[in-house]
């Protein structure tokens, strides 16, 4: 979103912090525990672009103790809370304590776009009756609690009380606490810690703010996510590089991300890859694989471990992985695949998500639904790290690796990804064509010399590893439900329900859910199309009458009891605006259908 359109939400109210009473006019200069975090939350979000906010973080975790830093990196960094009390019950507490009726308060949370904020904001002011002002008393060293003993103490113990104890603590915080504590306070309870701030601008910050290669704190700090928050950890987060320093075999390293090669329509495609990558001898190509990319370790001990690459251990997941026959000391990246194994082919990723969200797998899904780990580098082999040795080298040995792998009883669930020489860049359009046909996305391009990188950091001006996605499957879909975005988008409608029609054209049935893709101004377009269509309202979600068709593009079709047309899509995408086209001409639901088929 445009800086103007951040300083407008902004403007139109104050943030939790402003004009929050001090309840100590002997404060400290320099704020800590509770309060540092919060003026840390209040600073990342009015700060204007990557850079500002990677620059708060290294003032906060340059004055922090080691706890307070430790616990302020593992929340923003991904730790995931669980939510405390159910919405419904912090609105009425919120409600309760403001005094406002329910329609004023949500008519607050609607322009807010934040229920941690929302309620920081209606909070009455400090000790402004009797029972506040005791709770102030009965609570005077929350205020200046650290960081750690909230998580580890108060809200630890908040999470084993009942309903009704919790509630009443909730309450008693809420009263004894300054506003801007309160706001980081709700942040923590409602498990809504999304401050616009990404693994990677945590990282920058921490390699900055100790002096620290950047390439080595992206490894610790995926090890630092697997243990509690200590000093003891932090130590070791934050500790001088050594030369000798290797990643402990106990977990993954950070993943080599790829970037997207994009062909503009009417370019050519074979003269833009030997303008962007250069010799085509240098390459190799490889199917890009449509399941869950993870990494394969086994310690030294023989333990195996399955990391998806959002470092979620899953290895109870895939028990047909499990297994004596893993050498010790080896690290492999690969794709988790849904197979079928009459065909030798990937079956939909449709298929492979019944297993995602299940902790335990039955033994009818493990028949139902086989999966194999699709093994394309190797990371480490006999304990000894291989990421700086170039990938020819580390693929040699991953095929030797393998071909012995699979003549073990691993063999059925273990494939080696086919590799193919580049020749000639104009051999590859016609590749990437056939993609789709043996169940993948496209192809990947990974240069023969590189080592394996972290993140999306290139080592040459070229890149070492590239994507080339088929061009997106599309419908032209109608606009049938929009609901107000969050945070800086909260005045706006920008999360959109499209439709297709049924198969006789008399009905339109819903099967999709979008919300980017658009620019600004296009939004500000669509908005007012939406507030000037809406004809029904169920909670946040406004039915509109059907007037506006777009393109929508998405990268799977898959068959789905939750939608009433029957299908869902993965990743679905606004594509453009089709103003150009009657709401009556839009795509049926029958091209969904014509994809499924035509793609399994």
């Amino acid at each position: 979103m445009s800086e103007s359109a951040r300083t407008d939400r902004h403007s139109r109210h104050p943030h939790p912090a402003e004009g929050a009473a001090v309840h100590s006019a002997d404060a400290p200069d320099q704020v800590s525990g509770l309060a540092a975090f919060s003026q840390l939350l209040l600073d990342l979000e009015v700060a204007a672009g990557t850079t500002a906010r990677r620059q708060r973080l290294v003032a906060h975790l340059r004055q922090c103790s080691a706890e307070d830093a430790a616990w302020s990196v593992r929340l923003l960094s991904g730790e995931r809370l669980r939510r405390l009390l159910p919405v419904a019950v912090l609105k009425q507490s919120a409600m309760a304590l403001s005094g406002l009726p329910a329609w004023a308060f949500e008519e607050c949370y609607e322009s807010v776009g934040d229920l941690a904020e929302t309620i920081a904001l209606l909070l009455p002011g400090d000790g402004c009756s009797a029972e506040a002002a005791q709770d102030i008393e009965d609570h005077a060293s929350l205020a200046q609690a650290s960081l750690a003993d909230w998580m580890t103490q108060h809200i630890a113990a908040l999470r084993e009380a009942d309903e009704a104890e919790r509630l009443s603590c909730l309450q008693a915080w809420w009263r004894a606490l300054p506003r801007a504590q309160c706001f980081a306070l709700n942040k923590l309870i409602t498990g809504g810690l999304r401050v616009g701030v990404s693994r990677a601008t945590v990282a920058a910050a921490l390699a900055e703010a100790f002096a620290l290669p950047r390439h080595d704190i992206e490894a610790r700090l995926m090890h630092f996510m697997q243990q509690p928050a200590s000093p003891e950890a932090w130590q070791a987060l934050v500790q001088p590089t050594h030369d000798t320093e290797a990643t402990p075999l106990s977990g993954p390293v950070p993943f080599f991300l790829s970037q997207s090669f994009v062909v503009p329509p009417g370019e050519d495609a074979a003269r833009l890859l030997q303008v962007t990558l250069g010799d085509a001898s240098d390459w190799v190509s490889e199917w890009k694989w449509d399941g869950i990319r993870a990494q394969l370790v086994v310690d030294a001990q023989g333990q195996l471990q399955i990391w998806s690459r959002g470092e979620e251990l899953v290895t109870e997941r895939f028990v047909e992985l499990h297994s004596p026959h893993w050498p010790a000391g080896l690290r492999l990246d690969g794709e988790l695949l849904a197979w079928d194994h009459t065909a030798d082919r990937p079956r939909p990723f449709g298929d492979l998500q019944q297993r995602i969200g299940r902790k335990t797998v039955s033994r009818r899904l493990l028949q139902d639904v086989p999966v194999v780990f699709m093994a394309y580098d190797l990371l480490a082999c006999e304990g000894e790290d291989w990421c700086g040795r170039p990938l020819a080298e580390r693929r040699a040995q991953l095929t030797a690796l393998i071909t012995h792998l699979q003549t073990t009883p691993l063999g059925p669930v273990l494939q080696l990804s086919a590799q193919s020489p580049v020749s000639d860049w104009a051999q590859l359009p016609a590749q990437r064509e056939a993609a789709r046909a043996h169940g993948t996305e496209g192809l990947m391009l990974k240069r023969l010399d590189a080592a394996y990188g972290r993140g999306r950091t290139k080592a040459s001006p070229r890149g070492e590893l590239w994507k080339w996605k088929l061009d997106p499957m599309s419908v032209d879909a109608v606009l049938v439900y929009a609901q107000r975005g969050h945070g800086r988008r909260s005045g706006l409608y920008t999360d959109y329900g499209f439709a297709l029609w049924n198969d006789e054209g008399t009905q339109l049935l819903p099967f999709a859910k979008a919300y980017s893709g658009l620019s600004d101004a296009e939004i500000r377009e669509v908005d007012q199309r939406i507030r000037s269509t809406i004809t029904e309202q169920f909670g946040p979600v406004r039915q509109v009458r059907p007037t506006l068709v777009v393109e929508l593009g998405f990268e799977g079709v898959m068959r789905s009891s939750r939608h009433k047309s029957g299908f869902a899509v993965r990743f679905p995408r606004i594509l453009r605006l089709r103003t150009d086209k009657p709401v009556e001409e839009a795509d049926r639901v029958g091209a969904l259908r014509q994809l499924l088929e035509q793609n399994t």
